[in-house]
């Protein structure tokens, strides 16, 4: 059974870029890497209709982002404004056309908890390697025009997946900084700048 679109993409040829739609980003506690990925995506995309939220597969429910963090990402010009943890269920993975998980058993619990996302649930790192260099254009002309652009870009990556080795876990994940002191951190920070180095261009719709 197919899956009704989210959003409401233009569609393709109208001089309009489409709706970006919803991303979800998902880590261990929602305290330090997915605060800080969602943050920046929607300061990175602020002038777009873009969704963007997270949760954790064992969220420190209702606690705000954690301090090493939020030092980091105010430095990069993200607001840690009005957050909250809060942990992964069903209906909001199910709400999402893009999810970015930090690595790649937090990708595998989303997949668990919600099986339907399977094909548009990415580590931020594969999530990266598979986009880089990718002609947006030209590929966005496989998909469904009348679909959010983050579901669109999913099925790019998907497609692309065939092309490229994966990394392994050690090269690709997003390290956890939790209480491990301000390197742990300044690394973490590091490793999700370079992702969205590509990621964060990617994600903004072409007009098509």
């Amino acid at each position: 059974m197919t899956e009704a679109p989210l959003g409401g993409a233009q569609g393709s040829g109208d001089g309009n870029p489409p709706a970006v739609g919803h991303i979800m980003v998902v880590c261990t506690g929602n305290i330090c890497r997915s605060p800080y990925v969602e943050r920046r995506l929607a300061q990175l995309l602020a002038d777009t209709d873009v969704v963007v939220s997270s949760a954790g597969t064992r969220a420190v429910i209702g606690a705000p982002i954690e301090p090493g963090s939020a030092e980091l990402l105010a430095a990069a010009g993200g607001s840690t404004d009005d957050f909250a943890s809060r942990q992964i269920t069903p209906a909001l993975l199910a709400e999402a056309d893009l999810v970015i998980a930090a690595t790649q058993m937090h990708r595998a619990e989303s997949v668990r908890v919600n099986p339907r996302v399977l094909r548009r649930t990415f580590t931020l790192g594969e999530l990266a390697d598979l986009l880089r260099d990718a002609d947006l254009v030209t590929e966005a002309a496989q998909t469904d025009p009348q679909l959010p652009w983050a579901r669109r870009l999913a099925e790019i990556a998907l497609h692309r997946r065939g092309l490229f080795r994966a990394r392994p876990p050690e090269e690709s994940d997003i390290p956890d900084p939790y209480q491990r002191g301000r390197d742990a951190y300044a690394i973490m920070a590091n490793e999700i700048e370079k992702a969205l180095l590509v990621v964060g261009p990617a994600l903004r719709p072409p007009i098509l």
